[in-house]
C-alpha cells in the first residue's frame, strides 16, 4: 500500500491509517454501531435462567457497578477537580451504565461455561469502548479518532502566492466577489517553525475563507484561535462558522490559524514562557504572527487582527490581548479559565511560580486588565448559561475589560454548557459583534 507525507510536518502515514483516524466518531455510524454492539452484548449477558439467584445478581452488580461509578465521579470531580468543571450529567450518566454493564459482564463469569466466560471479556472491552465514545460524543469536541488521540490528520494546505494590496475604506465596500467564487472556504494545517521561542507545537490548523481562494484575493483580517485542553488545533468549528458567514458577505470572512498553545495536550503550559513547559506565550506572539505576516494574505496592521480562545484557550486569548494591545486590538474569550493554572492553583504556584504568589498574581487576566488602559480594543466574552464553574469568572473578567476601556460584549449561550453548543454558538455570537469592526459588514445600530 502506497505512503503518502499526509501530514503537515511530513510524516509518512499509512493511506489506510489516515482514513480511519479520519472516521467521524460524533455524528458518524461509527458510534451507532458500538452502541448497538454494546447493547447487543448486554442483552447476550442479560439471558441466563431466570432464576432469583441469577435476578438478584443482576440487580447487585448493576448496582455495585453505579456505586461504583458515583465514588469514582466524587474523587475525581468533586474532591479532585480535575477537569476544572463538571463534565456534566449526560458523562456522568454515561459513564455510571458502562460501569454498571461491566460489572454484570464480570459477574457473567460466576459459575458460567467457558464461552460465556470469553463472551463477558469481550463485552468488557466492548462497553468499556461504547461508554467512552458516548462520553465523547456528549462533549462534542474530538470529532474524530484522530482528534481523540490527539493526532493531526489534517493535510497540508496550499497557500496562495499573491498579495493584493488592499484598498483603502472598509473591505465590504470595495469587495466584488468574482463569479467563480467558492461556494466554502478550505481547511488543512501547517508546521509553523517555533524560530524564536523554541516551543514544540503541533501543526496549526487553516481556514481560507472563499474570499481568499479566488486570483487577485483581497488581504483579510487575522484570527488566532487556541482551543481548549486537552484538545487539537483543530480548524473544523470556526470554519463552520465563518463558512456561514462569508456565505452571508460575498464569501467575506478572516484568515484564520489555529495554534497550538499546549504543545502536549497533557500539560499546561498557561500561554507564559516558562523553564517546565517552554516558551508559549512567544510562540504565539513572535512565531505564529511572523509567520502569518510572511505566509498569509492579511491585512497588516492589528486593528484587525483577532486573538481568540476557548476554555484553556480562552484565558490565554484574554491574557495574551491584554499583555500585547500592540498586537490584537480584539479579543474572543469563550467560557474561558479565569487565570492561568486555575483548577490547579497550589499545583501551579509551586510549580511554575516556585512559591512565588506576587509572581503568579501578576500574570492573572483581572490584573492585567487592572495595570493599563485600552482605547481601542474590542472584546467579546461568552459562556454557556448553565456552566456555573465558569459564569462568574467570565462576568468577572468582562466587568474588569470594560474598567480598563475595552469595547465589551458579554453574552451567555442558552444552556451551552462547557461543551460542543458553548464553543459552537460563542464563535457564531463572537462574528456577529466583529464582522463590522474587522470591515468586514456594515455597522449596525
Amino acid at each position: 500500500m502506497e505512503l503518502t507525507p499526509d501530514r503537515a510536518d511530513g510524516t509518512l502515514i499509512n493511506d489506510f491509517g489516515t482514513s480511519l483516524l479520519r472516521i467521524d466518531i460524533v455524528t458518524g455510524p461509527v458510534l451507532y454501531v458500538v452502541l448497538g454492539l454494546a447493547t447487543v452484548q448486554l442483552l447476550y449477558l442479560l439471558l441466563r435462567a431466570p432464576t432469583l439467584a441469577w435476578m438478584l445478581t443482576v440487580v447487585i452488580a448493576a448496582t455495585a457497578g453505579a456505586g461504583v461509578a458515583v465514588g469514582i465521579w466524587f474523587v475525581v470531580v468533586i474532591v479532585v477537580d480535575a477537569f476544572g468543571m463538571s463534565p456534566g450529567l449526560a458523562s456522568f450518566l454515561w459513564f455510571a451504565a458502562t460501569c454498571s454493564a461491566v460489572a454484570l459482564a464480570l459477574a457473567n463469569f460466576r459459575g458460567a461455561r467457558r464461552r460465556r466466560k470469553i463472551m463477558a471479556a469481550a463485552s468488557v472491552l466492548i462497553f468499556l469502548a461504547s461508554g467512552s465514545l458516548a462520553i465523547n460524543a456528549s462533549f462534542g469536541l474530538n470529532r474524530t479518532l484522530g482528534s481523540l488521540f490527539g493526532v493531526t490528520t489534517e493535510t497540508a494546505i496550499a497557500l496562495p502566492a499573491t498579495v493584493t494590496p488592499s484598498k483603502t475604506g472598509p473591505l465590504y465596500q470595495s469587495w466584488v466577489a468574482p463569479p467563480d467564487l467558492p461556494a466554502q472556504g478550505t481547511t488543512g494545517s501547517r508546521v509553523i517553525p517555533n524560530t524564536i521561542s523554541g516551543f514544540t507545537s503541533r501543526p496549526a490548523g487553516i481556514y481560507l475563507p472563499p474570499a481568499a481562494l479566488v486570483p487577485h484575493a483581497p488581504a483579510l483580517p487575522l484570527v488566532i484561535l487556541l482551543m481548549g485542553q486537552p484538545g487539537n488545533p483543530d480548524p473544523s468549528f470556526i470554519a463552520a462558522t465563518l463558512d456561514q458567514d462569508a456565505a452571508a458577505h460575498a464569501g467575506l470572512a478572516p484568515i484564520v490559524i489555529v495554534a497550538d498553545q499546549l504543545g502536549d495536550p497533557a500539560s499546561d503550559p498557561l500561554c507564559l514562557d516558562t523553564p517546565n513547559y517552554g516558551n508559549a506565550e512567544t510562540f504565539i506572539t513572535q512565531d505564529v504572527v511572523n509567520w502569518a505576516r510572511a505566509n498569509l494574505n492579511i491585512i497588516n496592521d492589528p486593528r484587525y487582527w483577532t486573538i481568540a480562545g476557548y476554555s484553556n484557550g480562552g484565558q490565554c486569548a484574554i491574557s495574551l490581548a491584554a499583555k500585547h494591545p500592540n498586537l490584537f486590538s480584539n479579543v474572543v474569550d469563550i467560557s474561558g479559565e479565569e487565570f492561568p493554572g486555575s483548577e490547579i492553583q497550589a499545583a501551579t504556584l509551586a510549580d511554575v511560580f516556585h512559591g512565588d504568589q506576587a509572581s503568579y498574581d501578576a500574570m492573572k487576566p483581572l490584573n492585567l486588565l487592572a495595570a493599563k488602559k485600552f482605547t481601542d480594543t474590542v472584546a467579546v466574552f461568552t459562556v454557556g448559561s448553565n456552566d456555573t464553574g465558569f459564569v462568574p469568572g467570565q462576568k468577572r473578567m468582562a466587568a474588569a475589560a470594560s474598567a480598563a476601556g475595552m469595547t465589551v460584549t458579554y453574552w451567555e449561550s442558552p444552556n451551552g454548557g462547557h461543551v460542543l453548543p458553548a464553543l459552537t454558538d460563542g464563535l457564531d455570537e463572537a462574528f456577529v459583534v466583529l464582522y463590522p469592526r474587522l470591515g468586514l459588514a456594515p455597522k449596525t445600530d
